[in-house]
């Protein structure tokens, strides 16, 4: 698993076709992915734990991949800003993005 680190710098984006921002994307891009995967065996633990709720590999399993994603999330959140309306921070930071229109890369 790779480890994301938490750069300040990283909230200042441009918008531009430089290495430095296709590699931010590529970051992002492989967090999401994480995310998702983590996000897909929670819940594919958690089914299979309703038919075994006796097997202590997959509940610490399960715990440890909610642990890994709460973490990541967070991570992805304090780069990229919130992932859902159920995640709440300071003020509406989508606002001084560019929208996906206006990035020239769709």
């Amino acid at each position: 698993m790779m480890d994301y680190e938490v750069n300040s710098s990283s909230n200042e984006r441009n918008c531009c076709s430089c290495n430095s921002c296709m590699e931010d994307d590529r970051t992002r891009e492989e967090m999401i992915m994480k995310i998702k995967e983590y996000d897909f065996s929670i819940i594919e633990l958690g089914l299979y734990l309703d038919t075994h709720p006796n097997d202590e590999k997959a509940l610490c399993l399960h715990k440890e991949y909610c642990k890994k994603a709460k973490e990541l999330k967070d991570k992805y959140q304090k780069i990229y800003g919130p992932l859902t309306i159920y995640y709440p921070c300071n003020k509406w930071r989508w606002l001084e993005q560019p929208w996906p229109w206006e990035r020239g890369n769709f």
